[in-house]
């Protein structure tokens, strides 16, 4: 796993803003690209929106922990690396998945999906650990 201190931090950086763009500009084009008059247009923009909703809140929760990492509020050992690992993850799994299915994907990847959420949800217990174990 990449540590989230030093050098490393500022590559999580560039992968949340990565994270962070795509989400808004596939929010973007859920908001003014789609055709809404079709069933398939307005399922597109849930997907879409929902993607970039989670996408966003995680590529700051990225950030987050770099900042906590270099402001001492964490240790950049294990957990919170494992957070950001996770929160990367999560990113491609979850938000992933919906882009891809609104954009004409077979309608199995949705049980992606949840793997994704699942990766949000242990990178948020995983951070919860991390600050626990702060000095």
């Amino acid at each position: 796993m990449l540590p989230v201190a030093g050098a490393a931090s500022a590559l999580w950086i560039v992968v949340a803003a990565l994270s962070g763009a795509v989400a808004v500009a596939l929010g973007a084009f859920a908001a003014h690209g789609l055709d809404l008059s079709t069933t398939a247009g307005v399922k597109a923009r849930e997907w879409l929106q929902t993607g970039s909703h989670y996408a966003m809140i995680h590529a700051l929760a990225m950030i987050g922990v770099v900042v906590l990492v270099r402001t001492g509020g964490l240790s950049g050992g294990g957990f919170a690396t494992a957070a950001q690992v996770l929160f990367a993850v999560g990113c491609v799994l979850f938000p992933g998945a919906l882009y891809l299915m609104a954009f004409g994907a077979p309608r199995w990847l949705g049980a992606v999906a949840p793997i994704g959420g699942s990766a949000f949800i242990l990178g948020w217990l995983s951070l919860a650990v991390a600050a626990f174990l702060a000095k």
